[in-house]
């Protein structure tokens, strides 16, 4: 099996090929309307501004007349903030007078422990995993309704220069089903799920969101491991097999003290979804936490999850949007979809 990590640098090294030389300032960390904890990275490049081969570059916040500047053409920074809403303005100047500035808006909040933290040195992870090729849909027969639903990688709204577009049309609250089988390693147990979610004003329009990751395991049994944010309980809920391996029956379960709801997550604004999530030999996941921008909803359930699908030996993710109402269309984003597995 080829090394997971081996198929991120290769994602990566697409990407540097393929970005375009950009005059004045481009902040590539923290990107705009994010929530961040203080310090923060910083990380900015300008070349040229107005022509002008750019000498110094710095920032400030907010209307403050304090600027830090550092000599050269890059800042790669540990900045520190106040909690609140902020803009930060990147600046860079030429010789000659030249003047640039790109300004990003972002929300500092109380640092905590990064959920990240989980992940060991010796994890496999692949990284952009909405850019892969090969992306499925379907509509969720297990659902109410019908849906259909189209893909699209596209340039804005992005983080980091494209994201993708999933666009689903539904009728009496149907449900589209959009997958990615990324490895094919059986042995991992541990999963770290990671991506950015971009709403617009079509989320009203949204019963539920759904974030999974399926692994078929050693013994040919493949292992359904899922969370939503259910607009229906206002829930984080995670999936179950109430069945038997032969015989599956997936449910979700709302888990009491979380609270979710897609429908109430701010518009035009992306936001940080995260999930720990761990199986056993059978197929009993252990569903540890997930995460929304940062705030963690502990979930320490487990839950059998295995079932007889006669897969070949994969892990695959799925993300699915529910319809909520008689009919409507949906647009979501996702960008830098992660998962690491060890």
């Amino acid at each position: 099996m080829n090394k997971l990590r081996s198929l991120t640098l290769a994602f990566s090294f697409v990407f540097a090929l393929t970005l375009p030389a950009l005059a004045g300032v481009t902040v590539n960390k923290p990107a705009n309307n994010t929530d961040v904890s203080s310090p923060f990275t910083l990380s900015a490049s300008a070349a040229t501004c107005s022509s002008q081969s750019v000498t110094t570059i710095g920032y400030s916040f907010d209307s403050s007349s304090n600027t830090t500047v550092f000599s050269g053409q890059s800042i790669d920074k540990a900045i520190s903030s106040s909690t609140g809403t902020h803009t930060l303005h990147v600046k860079a100047w030429g010789p000659n007078g030249a003047s640039c500035v790109t300004s990003v808006v972002i929300t500092v909040k109380a640092a905590s422990a990064s959920p990240e933290s989980v992940i060991p040195s010796n994890a496999d992870v692949v990284s952009s995993i909405e850019a892969l090729s090969g992306w499925a849909k379907a509509h969720d027969t297990g659902g109410p309704g019908s849906s259909s639903g189209s893909m699209s990688m596209v340039s804005s709204p992005s983080l980091y220069g494209s994201a993708r577009a999933f666009v689903t049309s539904f009728s009496n609250a149907g449900d589209e089903r959009y997958s990615i089988a990324f490895s094919d390693d059986v042995n991992a147990k541990n999963f770290f799920y990671d991506t950015w979610v971009y709403l617009t004003s079509s989320s009203s329009k949204i019963g539920n969101l759904e974030f999974d990751v399926n692994q078929v395991m050693p013994d040919g049994k493949t292992v359904l491991m899922g969370v939503q944010c259910d607009g229906y309980s206002g829930l984080w809920a995670y999936t179950v097999n109430k069945g038997s391996a032969s015989s599956p029956n997936p449910a979700w379960v709302g888990k009491s003290g979380t609270s979710c709801n897609p429908r109430s997550w701010s518009r035009d604004k992306w936001h940080h979804v995260q999930a720990s999530l761990y199986r056993s030999s059978t197929g009993t996941i252990t569903y540890n936490s997930v995460w929304l921008d940062g705030v963690e909803n502990k979930l320490n359930v487990q839950a059998f999850g295995a079932a007889d699908l006669s897969w070949d030996p994969v892990i695959q993710t799925q993300f699915q949007v529910d319809g909520l109402g008689s009919s409507g269309t949906v647009t979501v984003y996702l960008d830098n979809l992660t998962v690491s597995a060890w």
